[in-house]
Formats: C-alpha cells, sequence, structure tokens
C-alpha cells in the first residue's frame, strides 16, 4: 500500500543550518546528543528521539515545524513528526 503524499511537505523551505557543530539547544546547556536532525522549515539544528532531551521533536512541536532531515554524514531521509512517517 503506498500512502499519499504528506501535506507538510509544503513547508519544507531551502535551509542552512543554524549550526554545524551539534544539536544547538544541548550546545547550549552542555548536554549530549545521540544523533542530529535538521529543520527544514527553519535550519534548526537538534538531537533525535534517542538523545536525553529530544530537541529536535521538542522544536518540531513548539514551533509547528514537522519535517527534519537527517543531519548525520551519509543519511538522506526525512521525517514528519506530525504524521510519524519517512516522506
Amino acid at each position: 500500500m503506498t500512502l499519499p503524499p504528506d501535506p507538510h511537505l509544503a513547508l519544507v523551505r531551502p535551509v542552512a543550518p543554524h549550526t554545524r557543530a551539534g544539536c544547538e539547544d544541548c550546545l547550549r546547556i552542555g548536554s549530549a546528543w545521540v544523533h542530529l536532525r535538521l529543520c527544514l522549515t527553519c535550519g534548526h539544528v537538534g538531537c533525535c528521539d534517542s538523545s536525553p532531551h529530544r530537541h529536535a521533536r521538542a522544536h518540531a512541536g513548539a514551533q509547528a515545524h514537522p519535517i527534519v532531515e537527517s543531519f548525520e554524514p551519509g543519511e538522506s531521509w526525512r521525517w514528519c513528526f506530525v504524521d510519524e512517517r519517512m516522506t
């Protein structure tokens, strides 16, 4: 079964990452992260759901920016937090 296109893809914009140094929120509070995600609406770099603070998901909820892309070298997938699926 093929899913219809995710309507949240309309929120994807050309973005530049706010930082390449790591999760911008973890850097601010001095915390560690596991993997990084790039918000495709504004360029926020946040940590994944396996990280202690789950900053990418928190950003998506607080800012209504649902689509992220892996910010890990060699990975090229996107995730929609609203629909909980790959896009």
